[in-house]
């Protein structure tokens, strides 16, 4: 099957060009977020503490030292690109003065202190709809700005064994793991910009801003899914299982020589192409539907490690294609970045650092087109600024507030 034609490109200023946010969250949910509102096409500038910045100035290893400049921790680079960055000190006149210049000038607001923290330093819901009436602000917090435990500090490992994901993760109920990225963090960040966008397009009729909050719990119980009702509806409390999947049979990770593999058979007809092509009998008993062959996931997991034994992974892959089976291998992240399907959707992204030179960094996973019955034009802004060393950008940022 040849690959599909890749449309022309004329680069765009990003669907947010004109927006403008300040960023005063810091470590990765609510940069994460403003990150993506950069990615965009929005002006976003990032308001950090003067001398130490942002939290993951400091997180690493890895650092990057280049030579006669400052380190810089990898982990920043992660989550600041498309950002200005001024630093002011909130507790003072002047760096509040400067914030209350910014805000009044800008769309959105993210903030992602404890609970009531933005407010003892004079920015509270109150004195932020009176100095801009239009402004959205996105506040995250660990686990809800109410309730019980409303104050609470949020941190992904915490917030990811309190929201039941890690109940869900690992080899077994007795072996809970965490996600291998802070995926509380990351899916608040997400779910705040759904939230940013819903505002903005319901300022669009209203004319005013408003609050939107999520937190890492919610984030979380959001995105339980299938679990979550397995669990409310049925009674079924889910627990770790490894890497094969709680519903379908066979849909997991499978040995092989030298290997492994995964498949998904997620369908009666998939289940009789499989058996097909590796000589099973797709009507034995206990193995003739999902429901059979959920109950009996030890021997069908046993039945196609068998059939897979003697075949290496490479080869069982196309094999696999060939019958029509999804099918795939288990790759290390260098891998994924030196895959040609991973390059060819712009997931990597160079950008010019100050100090560091042109590095190489994950980019946004959205892309954009014009499209029209005759043609299909990318428009996907696919220039990008690099994460800002802090304070860069105080000078110009104070020349457009006129300090």
């Amino acid at each position: 099957m040849s690959a599909p034609s890749t449309p022309p490109v004329t680069e765009g200023a990003g669907p947010l060009a004109g927006i403008v946010v300040i960023d005063l969250s810091r470590a990765l949910a609510g940069p994460h977020a403003g990150m993506m509102l950069g990615d965009l096409g929005a002006r976003v500038i990032k308001v950090e503490s003067p001398g130490t910045g942002d939290d993951t100035r400091g997180w690493g290893p890895p650092f990057i030292t280049p030579e006669g400049a400052d380190r810089q921790s990898t982990y920043f680079l992660s989550c600041n690109r498309n950002k200005e960055s001024i630093a002011l000190d909130l507790k003072s006149d002047r760096g509040r003065e400067v914030l209350t210049a910014l805000l009044a000038k800008a769309d959105v607001l993210i903030e992602n202190f404890r609970p009531g923290v933005l407010g003892r330093l004079g920015f509270g819901s109150d004195k932020l709809a009176q100095l801009n009436p239009t402004l959205v602000t996105l506040s995250i917090s660990g686990f809800g700005h109410d309730g019980p435990e409303g104050g609470r500090a949020g941190y992904d490992q915490i917030a990811q064994g309190e929201a039941g994901l890690m109940s869900l993760t690992g080899s077994a109920p007795d072996d809970p793991q965490r996600v291998g990225v802070p995926i509380g963090d990351l899916l608040s960040g997400i779910y705040g910009v759904v939230g940013i966008l819903a505002a903005l397009i319901e300022r669009a009729t209203t004319t005013r801003g408003q609050l939107v909050r999520t937190s890492l719990l919610a984030s979380i119980v959001g995105v339980h899914a299938f679990q979550g009702t397995r669990w409310t509806v049925a009674g079924d409390l889910p627990q770790a299982q490894g890497n094969h999947h709680p519903s379908i049979v066979p849909y997991g990770l499978f040995r092989c020589q030298g290997g492994s593999v995964q498949i998904a058979v997620g369908s009666e007809g998939l289940w009789k192409n499989f058996c097909a092509e590796f000589g099973l009998d797709a009507g034995a008993a206990g193995f003739a539907t999902n429901p059979e062959r959920v109950a009996n996931r030890a021997a069908v997991i046993d039945l196609v490690e068998s059939a897979f034994a003697d075949t290496e992974a490479e080869p069982l892959l196309t094999r696999l294609a060939g019958a029509g089976i999804p099918a795939g291998k288990v790759r290390t992240l260098q891998e994924v970045y030196e895959w040609d399907q991973t390059k060819s959707q712009h997931l990597l992204v160079d950008v010019d650092h100050p100090t560091l030179g042109t590095v190489t960094i994950p980019g946004s996973p959205l892309r954009f087109f014009d499209t029209t019955p005759e043609s299909e034009t990318e428009t996907t802004k696919r220039t990008h600024d690099a994460p800002p060393l802090l304070d860069e950008d105080a000078r110009t940022i104070l020349d457009w507030l006129s300090l």
